[in-house]
């Protein structure tokens, strides 16, 4: 089934390139945080499911759902919260949490932004409070922290990255990454192909592949397909998203 999946969506990856301007910018369902901001007073809500293996398939988690809320405080600055509900099987310790995990409040703040240039600048920063459900929640407060850029390359082609640091209130911390290629597919359909991963503890690298789908309902609702692998590591996940830009609130 994942295997149908898969192919269905590259299939659709080099179908009628094209690309249209809309009113909304999402940060999913890529791992890659977009370089702009939400618009000035308005609310943006982006909301998904997740099913994930690791281990093998010993580690099943499922985000039922994951969810983002962007607020414009000023032209170049909004607010962040983000919340999920999570379950987690561990076939090994027949473990099976189910709960809210830490939630994270922070802000995305655009640094670069003009006329006439094709690269835009963004920094975000999360604080992650120890508000979850035993079994799911780090117990420590923590930060994720990113630096987000991104170049027009032309009308069909967006190339966009991060990099950062998290620490979750133990340990060195670590290094991310990403990097995603966008294309336009059509005037309602968009698509990407991305790397990411980080280095964890600043010892081990972990890499990871992901590529999903995009479909523009109205200029300001937004759905989305995805799925993810891990290249150096057993990893694979399958999410579908929402994303609804309500407008100045």
């Amino acid at each position: 089934m994942m295997n149908k999946i898969y192919t269905l969506l590259f299939a659709l990856m080099i179908f009628n390139l094209g690309l249209k301007a809309q009113t909304i910018v999402t940060d999913r369902p890529d791992q890659t945080e977009s370089s702009s901001t939400v618009p000035l007073k308005s609310l943006q809500i982006e909301s998904g499911i997740l099913f994930g293996n690791y281990e093998n398939g010993l580690i099943k988690q499922t985000l039922i759902p994951s969810t983002l809320l962007r607020y414009g405080l000023t032209k170049d600055i909004e607010l962040r919260f983000v919340e999920q509900f999570e379950n987690i099987k561990n076939d090994v310790s027949s473990q099976n949490e189910f709960g809210i995990s830490d939630l994270e409040i922070g802000t995305k703040i655009q640094l670069l932004k003009k006329e006439g240039i094709n690269t835009e600048i963004a920094f975000l920063s999360h604080l992650i409070l120890p508000t979850g459900s035993k079994g799911l929640t780090n117990d420590k407060y923590g930060t994720v922290n990113k630096l987000a850029i991104s170049h027009k390359i032309n009308d069909k082609l967006g190339l966009g990255y991060n990099v950062g640091y998290n620490n979750m209130g133990e340990g060195k911390g670590d290094l991310t990454y990403s990097v995603a290629l966008g294309i336009g597919l059509g005037e309602k359909f968009g698509t990407y192909v991305e790397l990411y991963g980080e280095h964890a503890e600043f010892s081990n690298w972990e890499t990871n592949f992901d590529s999903g789908l995009t479909y523009l309902i109205k200029d300001n609702l937004q759905l989305d397909v995805s799925f993810g692998l891990g290249l150096n590591h057993d990893m694979h996940y399958f999410a579908l998203g929402c994303s609804w830009n309500i407008g100045k609130i």
